[in-house]
């Protein structure tokens, strides 16, 4: 399991830690290059796990970085992507889709910087124009479900994925 950023095991982590919970003002430009350094400095251990048969679960990767910054203003979503070309591509990406309103009411929504319903809003729509990439097996589950029920969708989808990428090669990332 990756859980991106990373954010206490590596310099680069705490410095988006930082940034995330208001403690630190970076520029846009980068804490955006940051971010995607952040996902760099793991693909060694990516790529042997990968290697050893392992199957990879990952956190809020490339797909992330590149809605946050594109809802920002003066950001195109090519130049986003950029920083990210070559890092191992998913052979699935689950978007757990939830309503800007019914995220602001879970948990401590509204604590890091980037959570205000507004901005969610404008990244929900820099995902979907993400999700038009037919180069990408993109599934979007509904997050508002049961978290038993959600498991059960997510758990089967993952097993059909697995089975068909048996003995694939390893892919990269938007080339």
């Amino acid at each position: 399991l990756f859980l991106f950023p990373t954010e206490r095991t590596t310099e680069i982590g705490q410095l988006i830690s930082s940034y995330l919970t208001k403690e630190k003002d970076l520029e846009d430009h980068t804490i955006h290059l940051l971010f995607s350094a952040n996902r760099w400095e793991h693909v060694p251990l990516m790529k042997e796990k990968l290697h050893q048969g392992i199957t990879l679960v990952v956190d809020r990767y490339a797909f992330s970085g590149v809605a946050f910054t594109s809802a920002k203003e003066n950001f195109c979503l090519d130049w986003c992507k950029q920083p990210d070309v070559g890092l191992p591509k998913p052979d699935l990406i689950l978007f757990l889709q939830l309503r800007p309103e019914e995220a602001a009411g879970r948990g401590s929504f509204g604590t890091e910087r980037y959570e205000n319903s507004s901005f969610q809003e404008k990244v929900l729509q820099s995902f979907y124009h993400l999700m038009k990439d037919e180069t990408l097996n993109w599934k979007t589950m509904d997050a508002s479900k049961t978290i038993e029920d959600l498991h059960k969708e997510i758990k089967s989808i993952a097993e059909e994925t697995i089975q068909e990428v048996q003995n694939k090669p390893l892919a990269e990332l938007w080339k």
